[in-house]
């Protein structure tokens, strides 16, 4: 009797056993979809539980796919932008239009200044060099002839010589906003171009250079020399001690007044090659002689002895004829051509408009 007891408690036991295994290994609940609305596979949790660390890889995965497809993309279109800018370029070319003038160097050999210095000369009687601004006058010119030749083609006047022509010549009419635009811009251009081609650089003008130079050079002398003299009636040249500080100034002002003084008067030839020396060798004495001497009246002397010399080289052993004038090159080092050159900037002579 005791041994169906034994084997009904031994198989209760079992069963205990079997469901707390199976309790143990049940996996969590989730929702699976099989495939999303993009035909990808999606994983995700009922809220409590996160999403299984493959379906985040998968999802980060297309992402990082995406991004480099559209990086791709992108570096195609940088990649054929010039081509497709060429293609557009000669496409305009083929139909007649191109922009006729770049911002490339004009020099006074260039058909295109001698045909405004003619045009100048036979409106008002001087040169473009006799101008206050030759160079913007130069300029100008050019801008107009690119927007009238863009006027032109957007206008659907084609392919046409406008170097001859006026504004309204190469207004075909029309041509929508752009066209408008360009319209306002040549206005603008044309007001101020006529504004400039009238500002000549007058003789009393020069006169009045060549003053300023003389009356700098004694005013230089005496503050060298005895300042005193201009400024011991004020009282902050004897409190602030200004002596030295108005005898160094003495003999800065070559290079500060004087020379630029002349220099504004727009020399020609031997003695414009002269002033660009003495320009440039001034303030080099004026910074070297004050570790020699610390007389200012003889440092004053050494300013005006380089500049002496600088004249008499420009009109006894400088010979125009040997630098080439389109250029502004001369025989000597490259370096020392560039800073003569750019002591010109701003005059016109970097455009051409002076020899």
């Amino acid at each position: 009797n005791k041994m169906p007891s034994r084997i009904s408690s031994t198989s209760v036991a079992v069963l205990l056993s079997g469901a707390a295994l199976a309790s143990a290994f049940t996996a969590p609940r989730s929702v699976h979809r099989p495939l999303g609305a993009n035909g990808g596979l999606k994983m995700t949790s009922d809220g409590k539980e996160p999403a299984p660390f493959f379906a985040a890889e998968v999802a980060d995965s297309k992402d990082s796919s995406d991004d480099s497809s559209s990086a791709s993309t992108s570096t195609m279109e940088r990649e054929r932008k010039p081509e497709f800018m060429a293609e557009a370029s000669d496409a305009l070319t083929a139909v007649g239009w191109s922009s006729p003038l770049d911002d490339a160097e004009l020099t006074s050999e260039d058909p295109f200044v001698k045909k405004i210095d003619e045009q100048i000369q036979a409106d008002f009687g001087v040169g473009l060099d006799e101008l206050l601004n030759p160079a913007k006058v130069v300029n100008l010119e050019r801008d107009l002839f690119n927007l009238r030749s863009e006027l032109a083609y957007l206008t659907g006047k084609g392919d046409m010589d406008i170097a001859d022509m006026t504004t309204e010549e190469c207004d075909g009419g029309k041509g929508g906003e752009e066209a408008d635009a360009i319209r306002k811009a040549i206005d603008k251009k044309e007001k101020s171009l006529l504004i400039e081609r009238r500002a000549v650089f007058r003789g009393w003008l020069k006169n009045v250079f060549l003053g300023q130079a003389v009356l700098s050079l004694a005013l230089s002398w005496v503050m060298v020399s005895n300042p005193a003299s201009l400024f011991g009636g004020f009282d902050w040249f004897q409190t602030n001690n200004l002596d030295i500080s108005i005898r160094v100034l003495g003999f800065w002002w070559w290079w500060l007044f004087i020379i630029p003084s002349l220099r504004s008067r727009r020399p020609r030839g031997g003695e414009k090659k002269a002033l660009d020396i003495a320009f440039l060798g001034t303030p080099l004495v004026s910074l070297v002689a004050p570790a020699l001497t610390k007389d200012t009246e003889a440092i004053w002397a050494a300013n005006l002895a380089i500049t002496v010399a600088a004249y008499a080289y420009g009109f006894l052993i400088y010979n125009e004829n040997e630098e080439d004038d389109a250029d502004g090159e001369g025989g000597g080092p490259a370096w020392l051509n560039f800073v003569f050159k750019s002591l010109d900037f701003g005059s016109g002579r970097e455009r051409g408009a002076r020899k």
